[in-house]
């Protein structure tokens, strides 16, 4: 009888554990908001890819043109934009996008390209930069680990030295962060001072790459009203605002870099097309998402080695994740935001000159919003937001809430150093 009763239990908990695993794996994944409009719409999939490769395009040449000097010595970084841009131009299959295609290649634009950044990196070189911001940052930090290993070594053959030895180790512990910070506002100095010129040295040639975006843009808008999609639903960020047919809707300024959301502007005499109902909440006005901007942000300061738990953190070292500037807006973007129900000096106790979150100018960044992040229902995390600093700049810094918790595969890049 006792074990009739055992094998009823077994087979009711496994059941259980069947349903649950047979929810887990029927709930949908959230639909991006480009699938959203397709599907309401009743577009074809691959009109939305054409759009969406075509404004990818759009937003590099730009970004180039503009901010060439960001590309010197990334000939990884460059060559897979042109890998993409070159694959997304040559996936484009309609009588339109064929004259695109030869307009890129006649007007020689890689070539173009090509040329640019060869000149900026020549600029560079003369006066006295030589690799690029990423790179010298990470030869700093291993030089800096080297002569870190020596204090703890020894404390760990002389315990007794060990009350001596921690002030080095703090030193330590601030010194890369303070480097860093200097290195990457001589950056901004250099790029700030020799943008113009740039400009002026090439601008027939940056001229080129503008008439062609300008050619793409006019094409993207074109498709769109063909397809009858509303224009005020797509917005796009550019840096600069020399492109007819647009409407800016929003623009911020990030240490001299500016930044403009647009819409397309409807051609004269062209009724608007109407939003559908549920559609609606895109063309919202663009403003911060509960702590976390929908513009392409940049400043991002992720707490690294975070000793914590239940969401207290007693340690950590702040580490600016520039290069991961884009994977953390996605993550954003796909995270549910709420409060937290602690202000901040309860967050972090021992908050001050010695473990703070730095402005990218050196300063310490004063937190003003605390917003726990829940990240596809699968992971929380801390986003903490500065107020504007003296410099300009705004600081959004993450942390774990608990050192214990389990990164996703996807987001160890961020979280973990």
């Amino acid at each position: 009888m006792k074990n009739t009763e055992n094998n009823e239990r077994v087979h009711s908990k496994s059941s259980d554990v069947k349903e649950k695993k047979k929810k887990k794996l029927g709930r949908q994944p959230r639909k991006t908001q480009s699938q959203i409009i397709q599907e309401t719409l009743g577009l074809n999939e691959n009109d939305i890819k054409d759009i969406e490769k075509k404004l990818f395009i759009v937003r590099f040449l730009d970004f180039f043109s503009e901010e060439t000097l960001q590309f010197i010595f990334k000939d990884n970084t460059l060559n897979q934009y042109i890998k993409e841009t070159t694959t997304h131009l040559n996936g484009l299959t309609s009588e339109e996008d064929r004259l695109l295609q030869q307009t890129f290649e006649s007007r020689e634009i890689l070539d173009i390209i090509k040329k640019l950044k060869s000149k900026a990196e020549e600029l560079a070189i003369s006066k006295g930069v030589k690799t690029s911001v990423e790179k010298r940052l990470r030869k700093m930090s291993l030089l800096l680990m080297i002569p870190m290993f020596i204090p703890v070594v020894i404390a760990f053959i002389w315990p007794e030295l060990t009350y001596f030895v921690l002030p080095i180790l703090c030193v330590f512990c601030i010194a890369p962060q303070l480097i860093r910070n200097s290195v990457i506002k001589k950056w901004f100095a250099f790029k700030d001072e020799y943008k113009n010129q740039i400009y002026t040295d090439y601008r027939e040639d940056i001229m080129i790459l503008k008439n062609f975006l300008s050619e793409l843009l006019e094409n993207i808008r074109a498709r769109l009203l063909e397809l009858k999609v509303p224009l005020q639903l797509i917005k796009f960020v550019l840096h600069s605002r020399d492109y007819e047919n647009l409407n800016l809707m929003n623009q911020s300024n990030i240490r001299g870099t500016m930044q403009y959301i647009f819409t397309f502007k409807y051609p004269s005499g062209v009724e608007p097309i109407p939003v559908p109902q549920q559609l609606q909440q895109f063309q919202q006005p663009i403003i911060p998402k509960k702590g976390a901007s929908e513009k392409m942000e940049k400043n991002f300061i992720v707490l690294t080695n975070m000793k914590g738990h239940d969401g207290i953190i007693n340690y950590f070292e702040p580490v600016l994740k520039y290069k991961y500037a884009e994977q953390i807006n996605e993550m954003l973007n796909n995270s549910e935001f709420d409060k937290a129900p602690n202000n901040f000096s309860t967050i972090i106790p021992n908050y001050s000159e010695k473990m703070a979150i730095y402005c990218v100018c050196g300063e310490v960044a004063e937190i003003n919003s605390i917003q726990i992040c829940n990240w596809k229902e699968q992971f929380k995390f801390y986003l903490f937001e500065g107020r504007k600093c003296k410099c300009g700049d705004k600081v959004y810094a993450l942390s774990l809430m608990d050192e214990s918790a389990k990164v996703p595969d996807e987001l160890k890049d961020i979280f973990i150093s």
